[in-house]
């Protein structure tokens, strides 16, 4: 709705506000309650790829083919529907064309004030998308390398763990054991925490989970690292690991799998 003063200048400087509107970088559209495009400014026409005769009088969803149109999600809906504005993202799909963007939908006011269709402005976060995608990338490769399922001898693999143990960091260290046990047949695995910060109650019932997925896929698990400092902490902390086989150090673990799968090493003479 606009106020008298804003009735003066468009009465005044009607081109000017055009020209405005016309030369703002990102498309601007407006449409009735029929959602027939009643305006469109260069920006949006050169996304469409289309002059003003070939859109004006047309349904902004058969142009723009959006994830959002003709659903309950669409903001132009909303806000006809309440009078409020909204922000959100969502795809144009434009001559084959798949393009994310950032809406802004308004409700279009009349002369009285009731709502006679709505207003739309759009920004293409096309890099931005590419950006966070990048960094969803780098954080996934981060979690990979930090959490490395090796073949250390034929059927045995072993997981060290650096760092701190969160409920994220469990489930990426328990995908990565699932996959090697599936990928190379192993039937033990061991995870040698020496490198973990700290062993709490929370550390050690994430250890425990991964544990038990292991022991479904048919594969026993060790956990090794066990300081005397860990230990400590974990009757100080009445926490019980049940019957998972513990190791102080790597070697021990190593030959605790040696003997789990009945393997002998000899000395060669």
């Amino acid at each position: 709705m606009i106020d008298q003063e804003g009735k003066n200048m468009f009465h005044v400087d009607h081109e000017i506000a055009l020209s405005v509107l016309e030369q703002i970088p990102t498309p601007v559209m407006a449409v009735n309650r029929d959602f027939e495009i009643i305006f469109m400014n260069a920006a949006g026409r050169e996304v469409l790829g289309k002059t003003w005769d070939k859109i004006e009088g047309r349904t902004c969803h058969s142009l723009l083919n959006s994830a959002h149109c003709q659903t309950p999600e669409c903001l132009m809906v909303q806000a006809m529907d309440t009078g409020q504005g909204y922000t959100g993202r969502n795809e144009l799909n434009i001559d084959g064309r798949t393009i994310p963007i950032e809406y802004t939908a308004a409700p279009l006011m009349g002369k009285t004030g009731e709502i006679i269709g709505g207003l739309e402005y759009v920004i293409d976060i096309s890099e931005r998308v590419r950006y966070e995608q990048k960094l969803r990338d780098q954080s996934r490769t981060i979690m990979e390398i930090s959490t490395p399922a090796i073949k250390l001898w034929d059927r045995i693999i072993v997981l060290p763990v650096v760092g701190v143990v969160d409920s994220l960091r469990a489930q990426q260290m328990m995908n990565a054991m699932l996959e090697k046990i599936t990928e190379t047949s192993s039937k033990v695995i061991i995870m040698d925490i020496q490198g973990v910060a700290a062993v709490d109650t929370a550390v050690a019932n994430h250890l425990i989970k991964i544990t038990k997925a292991t022991k479904l896929m048919g594969c026993r698990c060790i956990i090794s690292g066990i300081s005397s400092a860990v230990a400590q902490t974990l009757v100080q902390l009445g926490i019980d690991l049940g019957t998972v086989t513990t190791n102080s150090t790597l070697e021990d673990a190593l030959i605790d799998a040696f003997a789990l799968l009945n393997y002998e090493v000899k000395q060669k003479k």
